[in-house]
């Protein structure tokens, strides 16, 4: 019978007919029918495929096994803070100061080319042994170091690149090379947002000035852009027109986003692989929500005096990292997933000369803010989900540049972590002893990331993005967790 009726309809190129129920439904209406069916079929499968990944605790997206960091907040030191005068002391250091780098090792090719044949500087700090682990931090980081037994110090770091646009951009993405998704953007992606009210991903600088490589530093390369961070303006309004006009608010706004929406959802159709459409129409709704959230979160004034001077809002040297440090706090707690500050952005932390003059002013300005981070976390019972990372791009070396400072160095530096699983007052790795090059427990930067992942409950090969038919991740094909950290 149905063939019959087949044969009696015109023969159009572009007309096929619906010869059963079954059929017309999985054509009408879009393939309404084919649409609900793939959601279950699709849902089924997803639940065989996770069936043993636990819930994370978040209340996000799945993890791949128990987490113990819900939020990571990095204070990224623009520039590449000097190892060697804050974290990693050496005593051989300072008796080869003056002569040249001595034969038995190898001259690396430095960023500003005749650094490998300057003599060895040595430095000024005066050493103490801090909290019951007797932690070695310098006199440049006395309120950090009041917080020994909450840090996790890895001394043997090393990168691939040389110069602050690839190295800053391999912190961030894995990779030298830019166009690949961020840190942050793999956290958002895997474990989504515990908040709909603000972005999943927040960066705050203390400038004006952005890390070499601008925005690519939190964007998400082949990733959908709906991952990627949201800058936060320097200042005291870090979101601007987060209150619309009285003449606009209420229904108003409401019915005229609507319609925007309406006219951005029909330029989508026909663009399916142009999800930077799709990321506008969610920052659109998530611009809207945010006006009923954002304006509170971001507003210190709410603070108390003693919480706002723990973080050295009072002092005019401290006052720009302190209030990043606390909106890093206040956002983590309304659940933000990932923040990351930029201190010293610009690369202000880039002693080429003046060594001491330099840090100085960097130390001065992040070291109670950073302090008042980790004690303001402890106090109110966040350490110990809330993941910080402390460092740079790289370090710098040993031998001396312009006669008072310290050129680049990716070979051997220094990251710790506190908080979120990792074990305080411990001490990874080695560099040789004049802290030139990692040589005992190398840390490379997908080390670094992988730890990071594992503690926020994600395996970092699992973790994967398909692009260009290859599953891509984080931490490309390396990577292992420093599990000596662990708590």
């Amino acid at each position: 019978m149905h063939q019959d009726l087949a044969n009696l309809l015109p023969r159009l190129p572009h007309f096929a007919p619906a010869l059963s129920r079954r059929d017309f439904l999985s054509r009408a209406g879009a393939g309404c029918g084919s649409v609900a069916l793939a959601s279950l079929l699709s849902d089924t499968a997803a639940r065989a495929a996770t069936a043993e990944i636990n819930e994370s605790e978040s209340g996000g997206r799945r993890t791949h096994f128990p987490a113990r960091a819900k939020n990571v907040i990095w204070c990224f030191l623009d520039g590449g803070p000097s190892h060697l005068d804050l974290f990693d002391p050496k005593p051989e250091l300072e008796k080869l100061a003056g002569k040249p780098l001595p034969d038995s090792f190898d001259r690396p090719l430095t960023a500003m080319g005749k650094t490998a044949f300057t003599p060895l500087m040595g430095t000024k700090r005066k050493w103490a042994q801090h909290g019951q682990s007797g932690l070695w931090i310098s006199d440049w980081y006395q309120e950090i170091a009041t917080c020994a037994d909450e840090l996790a110090v890895i001394r043997s770091c090393h990168a691939d690149g040389l110069n602050h646009v690839g190295s800053v951009c391999q912190m961030n993405t894995g990779s030298i090379l830019g166009g690949r998704p961020s840190l942050g953007s793999w956290c958002v992606y895997g474990l989504g947002s515990e908040s709909r009210d603000l972005p999943g991903f927040v960066v705050l600088t203390d400038s004006g000035n952005d890390p070499p490589g601008g925005n690519r530093n939190w964007g998400t390369g082949f990733m959908p852009a709906a991952y990627q961070g949201t800058k936060f303006r320097d200042g005291k309004t870090p979101i601007l027109h987060v209150t619309p006009p009285e003449s606009l608010a209420g229904v108003r706004q409401r019915q005229k986003l609507d319609f925007i929406q309406q006219l951005n959802q029909e330029h989508k159709l026909g663009r399916a692989d142009d999800d930077r459409l799709e990321a506008r129409i969610a920052s659109y709704e998530l611009a809207f929500r945010m006006q009923s959230t954002a304006p509170e979160a971001v507003d210190l004034s709410s603070e108390t005096a003693e919480t706002r001077a723990l973080y050295g809002l009072d002092d005019k040297d401290t006052n720009r990292n302190g209030a990043n440090c606390l909106l890093a706090r206040r956002l983590v707690e309304r659940g933000v997933r990932c923040v990351q500050i930029y201190m010293g952005s610009g690369s202000k932390w880039d002693a080429h000369a003046d060594m001491e003059g330099n840090h100085s002013a960097r130390c001065r300005e992040s070291d109670r803010p950073i302090a008042g981070l980790l004690k303001d976390l402890r106090r109110r019972g966040m350490l110990d989900d809330t993941l910080v990372v402390w460092g740079g791009e790289f370090g710098r070396t040993p031998m001396s540049e312009s006669g008072n400072g310290r050129d680049h160095n990716p070979w051997g530096f220094t990251v710790w972590m506190a908080g979120g699983g990792v074990r305080g007052g411990t001490v990874y790795g080695e560099t040789d002893e004049i802290g030139l090059y990692a040589i005992e427990g190398k840390a490379h930067v997908n080390d670094l990331h992988a730890t990071i992942l594992h503690l926020l409950g994600l395996d970092h090969e699992q973790l994967t993005l398909m692009h260009n038919g290859r599953a891509e991740r984080l931490t490309g094909v390396a990577g292992r967790v420093i599990t000596e950290i662990l708590a």
